[in-house]
């Protein structure tokens, strides 16, 4: 049986109840039943390749039933960490820069200064890594459990900005409207004199063209899955942030699994791991969708070594309160390994 979203949320408590109340109806009945969410849809191919083939690879295990819903159909993006906590789905795929304000510690993956740096290194984040590892430890003081951050972050969000009101200098962002989703690039792009608009990117297309804001932090995914490279006219590659894609779960659910679902998780956490973001900035980014803005006669402007020398300077304060809230020692450790320095 596939519930409908409504009934989910209605049923929680039923569905705790048993694995088989989320599964489908062809599962059978010895099988463990995950159910698992993502908010991202498959028009986002670059984001949805990796957990797609997770599912997949989870599914073929033997091990467990997997009933899995994409594009929000079940839960929406704010509702599937709690729903995570409460235990009434098994496992998630979230963008970190959704979840840092609830979970600090993921906030290394979209700090400015430091996420150019961690891009271009993908075994800095890998699963097993230092950086890795300290993230879990500090995740599991909060009851998650990481299976992969998709084995990298993905290609920085760059400003995407409209003809009418380009943005090809640092000087430009003053006096714009500026469409920011992650708290580490919000603070940033005030300092430099523009004005925060948090819009969701299902109605950022129609906020470029009735010129509700004149520009956009996004990474290409964004740009390309909801075709708003019809609405820009320039991007200006300054790296104001980044995120991964998280493989979630509980402590209390992955203690909770056998040995067979374990290594079934694992097995597949661990092609994720190695193909996710792989797949998208080694192959899709620059096979398709970079080759689309040039088509598409979208101007590219390079920072110069000034300008990301003042990023360096306006990120200095993100920073510094990014250590304050996750703890002095755990962020400037987190810092040094994502840097490549000895932590």
């Amino acid at each position: 049986m596939t519930l409908s979203r409504r009934s989910f949320l209605r049923n929680t408590t039923a569905a705790l109840a048993g694995s088989a109340v989320l599964g489908l109806g062809s599962a059978a009945l010895a099988e463990t039943t995950m159910t698992g969410v993502s908010y991202l849809p498959p028009s986002y191919k670059a984001l949805s390749y990796g957990s797609a083939g997770f599912v997949e690879r989870l599914g073929q295990s033997g091990a467990v039933a997997v009933d899995y819903y994409d594009s929000g159909k079940l839960l929406k993006a704010d509702e599937q960490l709690p729903a995570l906590r409460a235990g009434t789905i098994d496992f998630m795929f979230h963008t970190t820069s959704y979840i840092t304000r609830s979970v600090p510690i993921l906030g290394i993956t979209g700090l400015p200064g430091v996420v150019d740096a961690l891009y271009e290194n993908p075994e800095r984040l890998a699963k097993g890594s230092p950086l890795f590892n300290l993230i879990q430890e500090k995740l599991n003081e909060e009851g998650l459990y990481m299976v992969s951050m998709m084995g990298n972050i993905l290609e920085p969000e760059y400003l995407w900005s409209t003809t009418a009101s380009p943005i090809k200098s640092i000087a430009d962002i003053s006096g714009k409207k500026v469409r920011v989703v992650s708290f580490e690039a919000t603070q940033v792009v005030e300092d430099f004199g523009g004005a925060s608009v948090r819009i969701p990117s299902s109605e950022l297309y129609l906020a470029l063209q009735r010129n509700t804001v004149d520009a956009a932090v996004a990474n290409i995914s964004t740009i390309i899955g909801r075709s708003l490279q019809e609405q820009v006219g320039v991007v200006y590659k300054l790296p104001l942030t980044a995120y991964g894609i998280g493989l979630f779960t509980t402590t209390k659910r992955w203690e909770n699994m056998s040995e067979e679902e374990k290594a079934a998780f694992n097995e597949a956490g661990d092609w994720f791991d190695e193909n996710g973001a792989a797949q998208a900035n080694n192959t899709i980014y620059p096979d398709e969708f970079w080759p689309m803005i040039a088509e598409q006669g979208i101007e590219v402007i390079e920072p110069s070594e000034e300008e990301l020398a003042k990023l360096e300077a306006a990120a200095e304060e993100v920073r510094a309160a990014w250590i304050a809230e996750v703890g002095e020692d755990v962020g400037n450790r987190a810092i040094a390994l994502a840097l490549g320095k000895d932590a």
